[in-house]
């Protein structure tokens, strides 16, 4: 994984997660860490192994106290060294297969993109991995992005990459549900040349703590509904 001036990339990966010591030594064990500069786990409020698995596995671990997937994000963000060139992020529930993250990179890595998304919408997509009511919702968001947007994307699927330089230039602010899209929108804003990449998605290990529940379904839709028309309606 080199750049155009045979200097190797320095890639970290961001792994927010809460309550997952059945499944974190298992996403970070599949990564080619011999390829990475570090893998941070941002633990946001652990009641069980996670932290001690993790490092175990040999992750730096992050603590976050503020609950949220975004406020997550966000301090891993803060902890990443700073000569990094490409950031991924990835669920630290092994839904995602974290050895496709050579996939994810790889538009980065030839410069044919900025930023680039791991898209669940295809075949290899194991069959009720995504519960109905998250992928209405994802089919809904995407179709709203490009109506106010003009970018056709097929997933808001969290296993992505970008350039550090680039995200710098997103200023990131959601600190829950509304990260991924919010990613995704100012990309378009910013003139990022972005592309999506087919991977495979499998069902979780353990319960999702937010499709899995009414309440977390009902939080998450409307975070994203709100974050998509504050921007395309309010937001200019």
């Amino acid at each position: 994984m080199t750049s155009d001036d045979d200097e190797p990339f320095r890639i970290s990966v961001i792994i927010p997660a809460i309550n997952e010591e059945d499944s974190i030594a298992l996403v970070i064990g599949d990564l080619p860490l011999e390829k990475l500069d570090r893998v941070i786990v941002v633990d946001n409020g652990s009641t069980d192994d996670t932290v001690e698995r993790a490092q175990q596995s040999g992750a730096i671990v992050v603590r976050e106290d503020r609950r949220g997937y975004g406020s997550a994000c966000l301090a891993g963000i803060a902890a990443l060294p700073e000569a990094t060139d490409i950031v991924v992020f990835l669920d630290g529930d092994y839904s995602d297969h974290p050895e496709e993250i050579v996939d994810i990179l790889a538009p980065i890595q030839s410069d044919a993109a900025d930023m680039v998304i791991g898209s669940r919408m295809n075949a290899r997509c194991e069959p009720g991995a995504m519960l109905p009511q998250a992928t209405f919702g994802n089919r809904l968001a995407v179709f709203l992005i490009r109506l106010f947007f003009g970018q056709r994307y097929t997933d808001l699927g969290p296993f992505r990459a970008i350039r550090k330089s680039s995200l710098d230039q997103l200023e990131m602010e959601d600190t829950n549900f509304g990260w991924t899209v919010e990613m995704q929108i100012k990309a378009v804003r910013h003139g990022l040349r972005i592309t999506e990449v087919p991977v495979r998605y499998r069902k979780r290990v353990g319960k999702s703590k937010i499709t899995g529940t009414i309440n977390g379904t009902i939080r998450a839709g409307y975070k994203i509904l709100y974050t998509i028309f504050r921007y395309g309606l309010w937001k200019r």
